[in-house]
C-alpha cells in the first residue's frame, strides 16, 4: 500500500492530465465514429468513407517531419493547448454546417485535414511531455494506463456515438464532443504544469532544418529502430486496409448491419481492455522484442482469417477478441523501448520522424482497402456463380470484402516472419 501511495505521488500531474485527456478523446472518437456511420449513409461506399481517414492521416504524416522541431522548441503546454483548441473549432464549423443543413463530405475532408495537421504538432508534444511527467522506472505502469483508457474508449465509443446518434443525431455527439474538450483544456490551462527542457548552446544555434535533420540522422545511426519502425509501417499498411474494408463487411453481409458493426468494434475495445489490464499487474517480460514480433504474428493471422471466412455475428467478434487482446502488451512494449533508446532532448524530433516512417502507409491502405473493395473484389465475386471462392467467401455483397480479409492476413503473417529475423530489431534488448 505504502508503495501504491508513493506511485500515485509520483504520477499526480500525469494522471491529472491522462484522465482529462483522455476524456477529451473519448468525445472526439465518438465524434468520429458518427461521422463514419453518417458518410455511409449519405453515400454507401467504402472508398469516399475511407477518404475521411485519408484525409486525417495524409496531412499528419506529410508535416509530421517538421513538427518535432518545432514541438522540440516550442512550449509543450502552449502547443497542446492551440492544437486542442483548433480541433474545437473545426467541431464547431461542423455543427454550424449541420444545421443550416450546409454539411456535405467534402466539408469533412477538409476538417479532417486541418485535424489531421494539429495532430502531427499536437503528438510529439504529447508524448514528450509524458516522459517529462515519468520517471523511468514506471515507464511500463504509464504505457499500460494509456492502453487501458485507449481500450476503454474503444469500448465506449461504439456504444454512446451509436445510441446518441440513433437517438437523438449528430448533433448531439457534437455536442457531447465539446464538453469533453473544454474539461480537458481547462485543465491543462489552470491544474498542468510541465517541466522544461534545457537546451545546449549547439541546439539553440541549430537552425529549423538543421534540426528537422536530427530526427531522421538519428535513425540512420541506430538501425535497430528503423527496422522496427519500418516493420509497424508494414503493419499499418494491412491494418488500415482493414479498418476501411471492416464497414464494408459488416454494413453488408447477411446478419450485418450497424448494430453488429458497433458490437464487433465493442470486442475489439473489450479484448484491448483485458489486455491493458493484464498489463498493469504484470512483470516486465524478458524479451520485449519476442513479445512484440510474437503478438503481432498473432493478432494479423487470427483475427483477418476468421473474418474473412466467418459468417455469423458471433465469429466476427472473436475474431476481433483475438486480434485485438495482444495489441496492448505490443503497443506498451513497443513504447518502453522507443522512450529508453531515445534521449528526451530530441525525443520531438525522432518521434516525428517515426510518425511520418511508420503511419505514411495508414492513408495508402485506408485507399487501397476502399478501392479494392469497390472496384476490384466486390467485382470479381459478383462475377463468380459457383466454385471455391463461392464456399468460402460466400456470394453477393461483402463477399469481395471478405475476400479481401484473406488478402490482408497473407500480408500480415509474411511481413511478421520476415522481420521476426531481423538481427538489428533484436540488438534493441540490449540497449533497452
Amino acid at each position: 500500500m505504502n508503495n501504491f501511495k508513493q506511485i500515485i505521488k509520483q504520477l499526480h500531474t500525469f494522471l491529472l492530465l491522462w484522465s482529462t485527456q483522455s476524456f477529451s478523446s473519448l468525445g472526439s472518437s465518438m465524434t468520429g465514429f458518427a461521422l463514419i456511420l453518417w458518410s455511409y449513409e449519405q453515400h454507401g461506399s467504402a472508398l469516399l468513407t475511407s477518404f475521411l481517414s485519408i484525409c486525417t492521416y495524409a496531412p499528419y504524416v506529410l508535416h509530421s517531419i517538421f513538427a518535432g522541431t518545432l514541438s522540440d522548441k516550442w512550449n509543450k503546454k502552449v502547443t497542446m493547448l492551440l492544437c486542442d483548441g483548433m480541433a474545437a473549432l473545426t467541431t464547431i464549423v461542423v455543427l454550424y454546417l449541420l444545421n443550416t443543413h450546409q454539411l456535405q463530405l467534402w466539408h469533412l475532408y477538409v476538417v479532417n485535414s486541418v485535424n489531421g495537421i494539429m495532430n502531427a504538432l499536437q503528438q510529439p508534444a504529447s508524448d514528450v511531455t509524458i516522459t517529462l511527467l515519468t520517471p523511468r522506472e514506471l515507464y511500463q505502469q504509464v504505457s499500460s494506463l494509456r492502453s487501458f483508457s485507449d481500450s476503454l474508449i474503444t469500448v465506449l465509443v461504439p456504444v454512446i456515438a451509436s445510441s446518441l446518434y440513433a437517438f437523438l443525431g449528430l448533433r448531439a455527439v457534437i455536442a457531447f464532443d465539446l464538453i469533453t474538450f473544454m474539461t480537458a483544456w481547462l485543465t491543462l490551462i489552470f491544474l498542468i504544469q510541465i517541466p522544461a527542457l534545457e537546451s545546449t548552446k549547439n541546439e539553440a544555434a541549430e537552425t529549423f532544418w538543421q534540426s528537422t535533420k536530427q530526427g531522421l540522422l538519428f535513425l540512420k545511426t541506430h538501425r535497430g529502430i528503423l527496422d522496427l519502425i519500418l516493420f509497424l509501417a508494414m503493419i499499418n499498411l494491412a491494418a488500415s486496409m482493414y479498418q476501411a474494408a471492416l464497414p464494408a463487411l459488416l454494413l453488408s453481409r447477411k446478419g450485418g448491419g450497424e448494430t453488429v458493426l458497433g458490437l464487433v468494434n465493442a470486442c475489439c475495445g473489450l479484448a484491448n481492455l483485458a489486455g491493458s489490464v493484464y498489463l498493469l499487474f504484470s512483470k516486465p517480460p524478458k524479451s520485449r522484442i519476442a513479445v512484440i514480433c510474437n503478438t503481432l504474428l498473432f493478432s494479423m493471422m487470427s483475427e483477418n482469417l476468421i473474418l474473412a471466412l466467418g459468417t455469423e455475428p458471433w465469429m466476427w467478434c472473436l475474431g476481433a477478441i483475438l486480434g485485438w487482446i495482444c495489441i496492448p502488451i505490443m503497443n506498451t512494449n513497443l513504447d518502453v523501448v522507443l522512450r529508453s533508446s531515445i534521449p528526451a532532448a530530441i525525443q520531438g524530433r525522432v518521434y516525428s520522424a517515426r510518425n511520418t516512417l511508420q503511419f505514411f502507409t495508414i492513408p495508402l491502405g485506408y485507399f487501397l482497402g476502399g478501392y479494392l473493395v469497390d472496384w476490384v473484389f466486390e467485382p470479381f465475386m459478383a462475377a463468380q456463380s459457383e466454385g471455391l471462392l463461392v464456399q468460402l467467401f460466400g456470394s453477393g455483397k461483402g463477399s469481395g470484402a471478405a475476400l479481401l480479409f484473406l488478402m490482408i492476413a497473407i500480408l500480415g503473417i509474411v511481413t511478421c516472419l520476415i522481420f521476426r529475423h531481423d538481427r538489428y530489431i533484436w540488438q534493441l534488448e540490449k540497449t533497452e
